[in-house]
């Protein structure tokens, strides 16, 4: 057997990661918009890094605790952490997963909108329909997705920042100047942490890598900013419009609009839907593997590729209909905000009492043995 990459081991978790909470709000700029930019440009800033810092620290207890209990599926991790509650995180999963596809498909759908003029309903569509095919697929593939939207998310980011300081910076500095003033920090990181570090439990079967506690370690804590660090510099940027753009349901679309720049304008529309695409394949294929190590368990071996599809279309299609009744940012303002209390009470609190005592007396008893 191959031994597993430094990238693997340190990096691919933090990718994985970010592959989850990129997503349609996140890439779009409309998360952003909904939970930070009310606290004001200051307040905003302090916002995101406090919930980097949430989201560190929560994926450095996670992964120590699934290496520690050898959960790498979210079953498995939810049995070891409430027993028999760990129905509780079933249900709750299979209703934020239909949320978050949903999110993605109004995203895509508000996308296809705004550039071709399509009917919404057709954009959720081809989402649906690309995501389907991929999450048919295994973990090799999903993890290659991973690395290689990330880094192109991260270049496309890197040129638009550029762009937006060479030509708007001093609007932005001066926005920065008149803002007076965190109020309303603590509330909106803590709200935006916590329903997206959900991400650290959705990304459980690319930890198989770990090696050990100190790989566990260095990639929980590198997740966070592997995650927010574009997010830091895309805040930034949209204070050249604030608060103005606090209006825009597509923020990235309306600065880009600004700049001119086609080819640029290009780049992120693709980025922003290989982003979207990169987290509806993560969170269908967890579920898949929760599916696939159910039923090795009873059977011998795992769900076919066939099966997987057909798991992804059941839940692509109920999804479909939640994203075109409702829209982008009724889902993302009321849906997120609702789940984020959801997930604290579900496996936030429960790792944070219940898996740090588990884990602080498995680890008193390997030093006593």
């Amino acid at each position: 057997m191959t031994s597993p990459t430094r990238f693997q081991r340190l990096l691919l978790p933090g990718f994985a990661f970010n592959a989850f909470v990129v997503g349609g709000g996140y890439a779009t700029g409309r998360e952003l918009v909904e939970f930070f930019l009310p606290a004001g440009p200051w307040g905003g800033l302090v916002a995101i890094v406090f919930a980097t810092a949430l989201w560190s620290a929560v994926c450095v207890l996670t992964f120590l605790y699934a290496r520690a209990t050898g959960s790498y599926d979210y079953r498995q991790f939810f049995r070891h952490l409430l027993g028999r509650a760990w129905i509780a995180f079933e249900t709750v999963y299979l209703l934020l997963l239909v949320l978050i596809l949903a999110v993605f498909g109004a995203a895509v759908g508000a996308m296809g909108e705004t550039l071709f003029g399509w009917p919404t309903l057709a954009g959720t569509l081809v989402l649906v329909a690309t995501i389907g095919a991929l999450a048919g697929f295994g973990t090799a593939t999903v993890e290659w997705l991973f690395k290689y939207v990330t880094l192109f998310l991260y270049v496309v980011y890197a040129i638009f920042v550029c762009c937006v300081l060479v030509r708007f910076g001093d609007r932005i500095q001066a926005n920065f100047a008149a803002a007076d003033g965190i109020a309303g920090w603590f509330p909106a990181g803590l709200t935006y942490a916590s329903y997206n570090v959900l991400g650290a439990v959705v990304i459980l079967p690319v930890l198989r890598h770990l090696r050990s506690g100190r790989d566990a370690a260095v990639a929980g804590l590198l997740a966070g900013p592997i995650a927010m660090l574009p997010a830091l510099f895309f805040f930034a940027c949209m204070i050249a419009w604030y608060p103005e753009i606090g209006a825009e349901t597509l923020p990235s679309e309306f600065m880009l609009r600004q700049l001119g720049l086609p080819l640029l304008y290009g780049a992120f529309q693709l980025m922003i839907f290989l982003a979207i695409l990169d987290t509806g394949v993560g969170v269908v294929h967890a579920f898949n593997e929760r599916v696939s190590n159910f039923v090795a368990e009873r059977r011998g071996h795992g769900i076919t590729n066939t099966g997987r599809l057909a798991i992804a279309a059941t839940l692509l299609v109920g999804s479909v209909f939640v994203a075109d009744r409702f829209g982008l940012v009724t889902l993302i303002a009321k849906g997120y905000r609702a789940s984020a209390w959801v997930v604290l009470a579900v496996f936030v609190l429960p790792l944070l009492t219940v898996g740090a005592w588990k884990l602080a007396r498995t680890r008193a008893v390997s030093a006593s043995a």
